[in-house]
């Protein structure tokens, strides 16, 4: 099937309603982040008349604005990476159409060509500092089928703040006569992590190294079930580890085929970081609401080096208990300086990781996990439940090695969206012991 060709029909933007909005500060977690987008697609199967096109494009950007009037800071934008103001200037919101069936176009779609579905260009750095914060475009396929595709700034969303805003923008959608949660402003990350007036230049600098890079990347997706998530489990259990996540068990067990991908292709075995971003809103005591906006993660960094011998084994148990390890460090001790709201532990984190991966021969790896957001496949704009949720894939230089682990809402099952270099990707995806538990399908779960 040749690619079917996206349509711009509309473009507009869409405003909070309230007037009288105050200034939002960034949180030092914010101000740290380098400014890109982060993309998600809700696919949605509908049969519609012409009439009912127009009816769910009034609905969706009326409620939209309803949203916009409790999460203001998303519609701003953020000025000298020290706050969000100017909220009239609102959200991009674009409509488009494609001459196809959405069956067709998910079954024969590559991951990297679903980014057409796109209001904005993702995985990337984006140095324009009055850029959106939001962008959101809304296609409609021949047969009435949706995409309703976001492009969410990282500058103030992390995945928690994503899916509080997308439950209460579709619980406006349909018409809830429930209580709708609001965001709470008042546990905003600003107002635990206080913004530094200035960021130093060299911190700066490591989070822009750090998150991108000029190689060349390719995105796949692999499926572990059930069965495959236990074992792996089993395999990483150890004395010092006796009741892994599923989270410990995927990331290590991905790390070591990557590592092991990576010394494939380029013949030399090199020092690797893995680096696991974690949400702290239920960590922190007192707990703080999901609702909190902003960016509340952390990043906790894994150092490894093999042995001298560049073909000795990788133990998975060791790669996971080394997750564990930092993980306890972090949450028993780490994590109560870093709540007392002391910088100077958050640059001196930087300093120590801009150590380790200055020689430039360092592997990093990036994780995040998705897999407490199960209501990602929940979200009913008022014609269902979506028939897929997908992260778009890397189509040119942008973010390092990474990999998103997201539910498939089906049968236990969890999908990891692996990103690496070209040469490692090929290497990983004919790795025979890694396709013993992952099932590379790129369509699948997707209809």
């Amino acid at each position: 099937m040749t690619m079917a060709e996206v349509h711009i029909i509309s473009t507009q933007t869409v405003k909070p309603s309230s007037k009288e909005l105050e200034p939002f500060k960034l949180s030092l977690l914010d101000q740290l982040i380098p400014p890109s987008y982060v993309p998600t697609i809700f696919f949605y199967t509908q049969t519609y008349s012409s009439s009912d096109t127009a009816q769910i494009s009034a609905q969706l950007k009326t409620s939209l604005s309803e949203t916009l009037n409790h999460f203001y800071p998303i519609s701003g934008r953020a000025r000298d990476n020290l706050f969000i103001d100017s909220y009239y200037e609102g959200v991009p919101y674009s409509e488009a159409r494609v001459k196809c069936c959405l069956s067709d176009y998910l079954q024969h779609v590559e991951i990297e060509e679903m980014n057409q579905l796109l209001p904005g260009e993702p995985f990337c750095y984006h140095p324009d500092p009055t850029a959106p914060l939001l962008a959101v475009r809304v296609t409609t396929f021949s047969c009435g089928g949706i995409a309703l595709a976001l492009c969410a700034s990282h500058k103030i969303f992390d995945a928690s703040t994503a899916y509080a805003f997308l439950r209460s923008w579709s619980d406006f959608s349909r018409g809830s006569k429930g209580e709708i949660p609001r965001p709470d402003l008042l546990t905003a990350s600003s107002q635990l992590f206080p913004p530094a007036q200035r960021i130093p230049p060299n911190a700066s600098s490591l989070m822009k190294r750090l998150w991108f890079n000029e190689a060349r990347r390719r995105t796949r997706i692999f499926v572990f079930d059930e069965k495959s998530i236990n074992s792996l489990k089993f395999i990483v259990k150890s004395k010092n580890l006796e009741h892994p996540t599923r989270f410990q068990a995927l990331t290590s067990f991905i790390w070591k085929h990557a590592m092991l991908a990576s010394r494939s292709a380029s013949g030399i075995s090199k020092p690797s970081v893995c680096i696991n971003s974690v949400n702290m809103r239920r960590r922190l005591e007192p707990q703080l609401p999901d609702y909190s906006i902003g960016n509340m993660s952390w990043d906790i960094v894994v150092p490894y080096t093999s042995a001298d011998d560049d073909d000795s084994p990788i133990e998975l148990q060791n790669l996971a208990y080394l997750m564990k390890e930092a993980m306890d460090t972090f949450y028993n001790h780490d994590l109560d300086i870093l709540r007392s709201g002391t910088k100077e532990y958050v640059f001196e984190s930087l300093n120590a990781l801009e150590k380790l991966v200055s020689g430039g021969d360092v592997q990093i790896f990036f994780f995040a996990s998705w897999l407490n957001f199960m209501g990602f496949h929940e979200l009913d704009f008022g014609w269902g439940v979506p028939c897929s949720h997908r992260v778009p894939g890397v189509v040119s230089p942008a973010y390092f090695n990474l990999t998103i682990f997201k539910e498939t809402g089906q049968n236990k099952s969890v999908e990891a969206w692996i990103t690496l270099e070209e040469a490692t990707m090929a290497k990983l995806e004919r790795d025979p012991e890694f396709l013993a538990f992952a099932s590379p399908n790129p369509h699948s779960h997707l209809v």
